[in-house]
């Protein structure tokens, strides 16, 4: 809010309450000129009887002038009462709305810094300067309220943030454990590195391409299949799916779903929340279909893993998750920011994701291709996870161990325009 805002809003409410005054004076003016009377008149009293006459005079007289408080319009003469510099009240309110802090984590041998304001916000369009003690100074150099300070030696150090023009600063660092080795838990406050769709470049960050079109055959099938003592029917979903009638979905005979929680920007490594997570997340929940959650990953090591399953874990805290929670491994076009990595560190980026939501308290799993788990994971390390198989024919070729089945992306059911993913589900 701009100073002349700021005026017109203190101006309004002082009025107000000047109007709630002004009408209480007047409906209650004949008792309080009774009251004075009565004062004024004990006051006279019991000084003529103690000193005399003139001072009883000069009593009435202060009484009488001394109407401090009762001009509830004085204000408005006083040429220092909107500035903030001559009015500690103002000031010390101005100071409060753009009071700074730091929000800082490690993950691994690494600090993000993240500056916010008194909501817990991250003020983006500045370029802020941190000081590290022993080491230097950092700047946000794409003023996103975020800095990134990675290869530090494991220890203690401390942060400061340094003055900037219009902001107040902590006067204190801040003191923080850069820690050895990654500890497979949540970041807190990861959320405030959660994007919408709406601050990012989606058509240019969210391009995740289905390695098993390539993998598919004729005999794919595309109906939603039968249940069995065995099995179970469902359905993966994202915001490519758009808005969904789930009391539909589930008459249609969908006994649980796969929602998309987000993804990682390909190009940027932005973190972002599917648009349609939420509205899919209620919907199930209000026609009763068990869920599970996956992300499309983009992390090119554990660090970034973390941070993925963390965002995960902020989204889905106040719903019911009945199935696991998956790490979409999948590439992006081949020019993807994770699309060159090779197994091993794809394998222990899969391996960081599960471990972190495990230790949260849920299941996890991995999503991959047929040709994705022979040849960009060692499988056999993930195994003791949720494996996901996306194969689109008739009977799958992989070999290996899997709980759950994507058979096919271009599934039909009533509730859902255009294509959708199916499953069954060993699980």
């Amino acid at each position: 809010m701009d100073s002349k805002l700021r005026r017109m809003a203190i101006l309004s409410s002082v009025a107000a309450i000047l109007l709630v005054a002004l009408l209480v004076v007047y409906s209650n003016r004949d008792l309080a000129d009774a009251g004075k009377t009565a004062v004024n008149s004990q006051q006279a009293t019991t000084v003529n009887r103690e000193d005399g006459e003139n001072l009883t005079e000069n009593v009435g007289e202060s009484q009488k002038s001394g109407q401090i408080g009762e001009d509830l319009s004085a204000f408005l003469r006083d040429s220092t009462f909107f500035d903030p510099e001559e009015n500690p009240i103002l000031q010390a309110a101005k100071d409060a709305a753009e009071q700074l802090s730091l929000v800082v984590t490690s993950v691994e041998k690494d600090l993000r810094v993240q500056i916010v304001d008194r909501s817990g916000e991250p003020v983006a369009g500045e370029s802020f300067f941190v000081k590290l003690q022993g080491l230097g100074e950092y700047k946000d150099l794409d003023k996103d309220g975020v800095i990134y300070i990675g290869d530090l030696p494991a220890g203690e150090y401390y942060v400061e943030l340094l003055p900037i023009s219009g902001y107040s600063v902590p006067k204190n660092e801040t003191r923080v454990r850069v820690k050895d080795k990654v500890e497979y838990v949540a970041i807190e406050d990861i959320s405030l590195l959660v994007k919408t769709e709406e601050e990012i470049d989606a058509e240019a960050e969210d391009t995740a391409v289905a390695d098993a079109l390539s993998d598919a055959d004729k005999t794919e099938i595309q109906k939603l299949q039968t249940t069995t003592a065995n099995s179970k029917v469902g359905i993966d979903v994202s915001k490519w799916n758009g808005e969904i009638d789930w009391d539909k979905v589930k008459n249609a005979g969908v006994e649980y779903a796969i929602i998309r929680a987000g993804y990682r920007g390909s190009v940027t490594g932005s973190l972002v929340e599917d648009p349609y997570f939420a509205a899919n997340m209620k919907g199930t929940a209000s026609s009763g279909i068990p869920v599970g959650i996956y992300f499309f990953t983009q992390a090119v090591n554990e660090v970034e893993a973390v941070e993925e399953a963390s965002v995960v874990l902020s989204l889905i805290r106040e719903y019911k998750i009945d199935y696991p929670v998956f790490i979409d491994t999948e590439g992006a076009g081949g020019s993807g920011r994770a699309d060159g990595l090779d197994p091993e560190t794809r394998t222990l980026v899969c391996e960081a994701f599960c471990r972190t939501i495990e230790n949260a308290g849920y299941k996890a799993g991995v999503y991959a291709s047929r040709n994705w788990y022979h040849n960009n994971l060692y499988t056999e390390r993930l195994e003791k996870y949720c494996i996901w198989l996306a194969e689109y024919r008739s009977v799958p070729l992989y070999q290996g161990y899997y709980q759950m089945w994507q058979y096919t992306s271009r599934g039909k059911i009533d509730g859902i325009a255009g294509n959708v993913d199916m499953n069954i589900s060993y699980y």
